[in-house]
C-alpha cells in the first residue's frame, strides 16, 4: 500500500468545505453543470451531519426564494447554480437586494447565450453584477484559483451577513472541476450571523412592495446612499509587478492567472508590464484602479467575455489619458502565450 497519498480535490468540493466552514447550514439548489458537485457534495456531508440541511428544488428559482424562506427562518442558507440557472435566479436575487437580505450564491460561469457550453465562460459578470430589475447593489467575487474559490466562499458569506447585500461568488467550468492539491487556509475567519427576524414585542417589518413611488425611493435612496458609503470597505484587488510599469494588464479569475504568467514572460523580454486583478467586480476597487494606471501609456482588458468586465472597468476610470485595449475570447479560455501574442501584435 502506498504511503503519503494525497488527496486531490475539485474546486466545488473546496466550496461545499468552505461553506461549512462558514458557518452555512442549509442548501437548496438544483443540479446544473458546471455546479452540480456542490449540492452533491452538501447532500453527502449532510448525510453524516444532522446540522446540515438541503432541500433539491423544482428549479432555480425556487431555490432562490427556498433560500430566502430559510434565512428568515433564522438559518445561514446558500445556493449553487450556473448560466440559464443564474438566469432564473434573478427574481429571488432581487428581491434580496430590495429586502437587503444576506443571499449567498455560487455561480459556476458557463458559455452563453442560453445552455452554450457546459466549460467555462466569464459571460456572467454583467447578468451577477447587475441582473434583474434593480440597480445592482450586489457584491460580486471572482476567484482565479482553488485556494481562492475557498477563501472566497467564507468572505462571500462573510460580506453578505456584515453589509446585508447579496454576494455572488463566480467561478467557472474549469475551477469547478479541476482537482489540484488543497489545504485550507485559516486567514479568513467565519463572522457569527445573527438571525434576520429576531424574537421580540413587536413584528419585523420587511417591504418588497410599494405603491407610492415616493416612499419607495426614499427606501432606495438608503440602501444606494448605504452602497456609496460601504464600497470602499468591500471593494478588494491585488496588483502584480505594477511600480515600474509603463502598461498595466487588467484580467479577473482564470484569465488574470494565465496573465500574471503574461506578465513573467514579457517581462523577462524586458517589457514594463504589470497587472491589476480585481477580486471584487462589483464594486470595482475603483481607487487603487485609478492610482495604478495613472500615468501608465496603455491598458489591456482580457476576458473570456465580450468586454462585460471592460464596459465595468472603462466606467470607473477616471481621467486616464493612454490607450485602452480590449482582449476578449467570449466563452473560451487563454493561455500565456496567446496573451503575449495577443499584446506583442497590437
Amino acid at each position: 500500500m502506498q504511503k503519503n497519498v494525497q488527496k486531490l480535490y475539485s474546486g466545488n468540493e473546496v466550496i461545499v468545505l468552505a461553506a461549512i466552514e462558514a458557518g452555512a447550514e442549509a442548501m437548496f439548489g438544483y443540479p446544473i453543470t458546471p455546479s452540480s458537485e456542490i449540492l452533491q457534495g452538501w447532500i453527502e456531508s449532510a448525510s453524516s451531519n444532522r446540522n446540515l440541511q438541503f432541500l433539491q428544488t423544482e428549479d432555480e428559482t425556487s431555490a432562490g426564494f427556498a433560500t430566502i424562506g430559510s434565512i428568515l427562518g433564522g438559518k445561514k442558507a446558500f445556493t449553487a447554480t450556473a448560466g440559464p440557472g443564474h438566469v432564473l435566479m434573478q427574481d429571488p436575487l432581487s428581491m434580496a437586494e430590495n429586502l437587503r437580505i444576506p443571499f449567498v450564491a455560487i455561480v459556476m460561469q458557463r458559455g452563453g447565450p442560453s445552455t452554450g457550453t457546459v466549460n467555462y465562460s466569464q459571460q456572467e459578470v454583467n447578468l451577477a453584477a447587475f441582473g434583474g430589475n434593480g440597480d445592482g447593489l450586489r457584491v460580486v467575487y471572482s476567484a482565479s484559483s482553488i485556494d481562492e474559490l475557498y477563501s472566497l466562499t467564507i468572505k462571500t458569506f462573510n460580506t453578505a451577513w456584515r453589509y446585508k447585500f447579496p454576494s455572488i461568488l463566480l467561478g467557472d467550468g474549469y475551477l469547478a472541476k479541476m482537482k489540484t492539491k488543497f489545504s485550507p487556509s485559516k486567514s479568513i475567519r467565519p463572522i457569527k450571523s445573527t438571525e434576520m427576524l429576531e424574537g421580540k414585542k413587536n413584528p419585523t417589518y420587511l417591504r418588497n412592495c410599494f405603491s407610492s413611488e415616493e416612499e419607495f425611493g426614499a427606501e432606495l435612496d438608503k440602501n444606494i446612499a448605504d452602497w456609496n458609503r460601504l464600497r470602499s470597505q468591500i471593494a478588494e484587488s491585488e496588483v502584480y509587478k505594477i511600480n515600474d510599469a509603463s502598461e498595466i494588464i487588467i484580467a479577473h479569475g482564470l484569465v488574470a492567472q494565465a496573465s500574471k504568467e503574461a506578465v513573467e514572460i514579457m517581462r523577462n523580454n524586458r517589457r514594463k508590464i504589470g497587472l491589476f486583478k480585481p477580486i471584487t467586480l462589483n464594486p470595482i476597487d475603483s481607487r487603487t484602479l485609478n492610482k495604478v494606471s495613472s500615468g501608465k501609456k496603455k491598458i489591456y482588458i482580457v476576458e473570456s467575455s465580450r468586454n462585460q468586465l471592460s464596459h465595468i472597468i472603462k466606467y470607473e476610470l477616471d481621467k486616464f489619458c493612454g490607450e485602452i485595449v480590449e482582449i476578449s475570447k467570449p466563452a473560451q479560455g487563454f493561455t500565456a502565450k496567446e496573451i503575449v501574442n495577443k499584446i506583442e501584435k497590437d
